[in-house]
């Protein structure tokens, strides 16, 4: 059930995916957990009859194989679902499915589970091929009756079950939308049971897919499963600029990627003396303006009650805690100036062009020789 690009073999478990789940191979998924239970005894009893099931875009559910077929990773079955008939992907079998209902706080009894009827056949495959087919179809058409119906609401994505017995719209919207007429229109226009879902940005995004602004595949369309709060304090704690238009992702938020080294930066960070507190000299007063974090330092506006003047300066960390001390003990220093260091200033390098390729006559020579051969060919 696998393709040349993946790391694994037809009876072995899936190890990973060259393509990173993006060649739509039956068992390829982008969300795949790896099995580390695969080569363990059997730990229970259930072990075969639960199994999880990848359906579009990574959704998963549970199932039940209730009849004990053989199955493995990367097997297309058809399920007996509430309303008909559908086909999914097993994306996992085995013990750690029940780890994976758990972690998910999955309530729903065995009696109310999916069961598995069979593994997909040639005739199935082709009935769910035209299904696929037709959801971009349903989903521009959904859309134009939407706006009809004046709603301000964004259809994103539509899965239509393998018998065509169900719908599952995927929307986005700022406000509540009645949408009872909504769908009373479309089930009269595809015939067929209707179910809307809302999503938020996150989650469309994850859907659609596309490039992040780092020139790779967005993370919450390949790996993520799930999606935690991001705020201002990520980018605070990691002294990156409040600009909206660079800490946004295709989704209108705030990155993701803002919370991976957020853990390290608050552990560095708290290794610094406070900076809301301000440094007191006999005649200056000093206010925190900025860290840096990798080189240990630390910024302060200086204000001298002499001159009247500001100024910024640095100081060490050990510097900033040792003045911090003798203004506890109402000691004040005679000068800040004492203390501060010159940070060096790393300078920008220009761009180096160490192959040559870059040279306008690199060329020169090559012609030359050309029109010497041209030449002495003409001649002859």
């Amino acid at each position: 059930m696998s393709c040349s690009n993946c790391s694994k073999n037809n009876n072995e478990t899936p190890r990973g995916c060259k393509s990173n789940g993006n060649c739509s191979t039956n068992g390829c998924d982008q969300r795949s957990v790896f099995n580390w239970l695969s080569d363990i005894d059997k730990l229970s009893t259930n072990e075969e009859i639960h199994v999880e099931l990848s359906f579009k875009n990574g959704r998963k559910s549970f199932a039940l194989n209730a009849n004990k077929i053989p199955i493995q990773m990367g097997d297309t079955v058809v399920v007996d679902v509430s309303f008909g008939i559908d086909i999914a992907n097993v994306s996992l079998v085995g013990e750690l499915v029940l780890h994976q209902m758990q972690r998910k706080n999955n309530k729903l009894k065995d009696k109310d589970l999916p069961i598995i009827l069979r593994k997909a056949n040639t005739e199935d495959l082709k009935k769910w091929k035209v299904a696929k087919e037709r959801e971009r179809d349903i989903m521009i058409r959904s859309r134009e009756i939407a706006v009809q119906n004046n709603l301000v609401m964004k259809i994103s994505d539509v899965e239509l079950q393998a018998d065509e017995k169900k719908a599952i719209f995927y929307y986005t919207a700022d406000k509540r939308i009645d949408f009872r007429e909504l769908v009373k229109k479309l089930a009269e226009e595809f015939k067929t049971k209707i179910e809307m879902k809302q999503i938020g940005a996150r989650q469309e995004s994850s859907r659609i897919g596309g490039l992040g602004s780092c020139g790779r595949e967005l993370c919450c369309s390949t790996w993520m499963t799930d999606f935690r709060s991001v705020n201002t304090k990520a980018a605070r704690y990691q002294q990156l600029s409040l600009n909206p238009q660079k800490l946004a992702g295709q989704c209108g938020k705030l990155k993701c990627c803002l919370n991976y080294e957020l853990d390290q930066y608050v552990e560095q960070v708290n290794k610094f003396p406070s900076p809301k507190r301000k440094l007191f000299s006999r005649t200056e007063k000093a206010t925190h303006f900025k860290t840096d974090v990798f080189r240990e330092l630390m910024w302060y506006v200086i204000y001298s009650e002499e001159t009247k003047m500001t100024n910024v300066v640095c100081f060490s960390i050990e510097d900033v805690r040792n003045i911090q001390e003798l203004n506890e003990k109402n000691e004040k220093p005679e000068k800040l100036a004492t203390y501060t260091i010159q940070a060096e200033i790393k300078e920008k390098e220009d761009y180096l062009n160490v192959v040559g390729q870059d040279d306008v006559n690199r060329f020169n020579d090559r012609f030359k020789k050309n029109k010497k051969k041209k030449r002495k060919k003409s001649k002859r």
